[in-house]
């Protein structure tokens, strides 16, 4: 590792609207107050919490560089280049871990290939969060992202992912656009086995925080609104 390179620092952020160090270690505060450079999905919330964590920096001294689904290649090929001059850049999330469930592997591999220091930094995971607090096989599970937004598929989906977990004693963990959470659980509630076993959790590190883990046949009842809330299911069939 060329230690003249500057590092890629890997910077988590909250899962939602409280207090940053309530969720944060000091460690992202320090990380933050020694950079300037920073990879980030969207400036103006980056801006925000930069200045939640750090009041007294300086904006005006802030280079935010935008990676999302616009970026070209070329661009993000010249995203690290700080890194090549000595400078250190942060990889920061939108909401939880750069990543997981985030953009920004790219930029990680990346760095590997320009022999690169990756620095990852503790903070929450939604996905790891949900996990622990579910019940389900923490040594054994697979996590699926989105499912497809076609009903048959869908549905196909959910059918393989319960085989999957009954022949491999897996927790299947996935995720919903908030706005169609509660059709995702009808979804789930119609098309699984009675008994398998099923954990919504949602709004994880807020006030509102809300875990549970039933059988499918009992979320049939269940009358809990999930509707615009972040949230993470986890299936598992014994």
């Amino acid at each position: 590792m060329n230690s003249n390179k500057g590092k890629l620092y890997l910077i988590p952020t909250r899962l939602g609207d409280n207090p940053p160090l309530e969720v944060l270690p000091i460690s992202i505060k320090k990380i933050i107050e020694q950079l300037d450079h920073y990879i980030v999905e969207n400036e103006k919330t980056a801006r925000r919490f930069i200045k939640r964590i750090s009041p007294n920096k300086s904006q005006s001294s802030l280079v935010l560089r935008v990676l999302n689904k616009y970026t070209t290649d070329q661009e993000r090929d010249t995203y690290l280049n700080p890194c090549l001059e000595g400078i250190s850049v942060g990889l920061l999330s939108e909401a939880g871990c750069p990543a997981i469930a985030d953009p920004g592997s790219d930029i990680v591999s990346l760095a590997h290939q320009l022999d690169i220091q990756v620095v990852p930094l503790v903070g929450p995971s939604s996905i790891l969060l949900a996990l622990m607090a579910s019940g389900m096989n923490g040594q054994g599970f697979t996590f699926n992202g989105y499912l497809p937004i076609d009903k048959n598929e869908r549905k196909s989906k959910l059918k393989l992912m319960e085989r999957l977990s009954s022949e491999h004693q897996q927790a299947q963990i996935f995720i919903e656009t908030p706005y169609r959470n509660n059709k995702m659980l009808e979804d789930i509630s119609s098309v699984l086995q009675p008994q398998t076993r099923v954990c919504v959790a949602c709004d994880l590190t807020l006030p509102s925080e809300y875990i549970k883990t039933m059988t499918a046949n009992d979320w049939k009842n269940n009358k809990e609104d999930f509707h615009k809330r972040p949230a993470i299911f986890i299936i598992q069939k014994d």
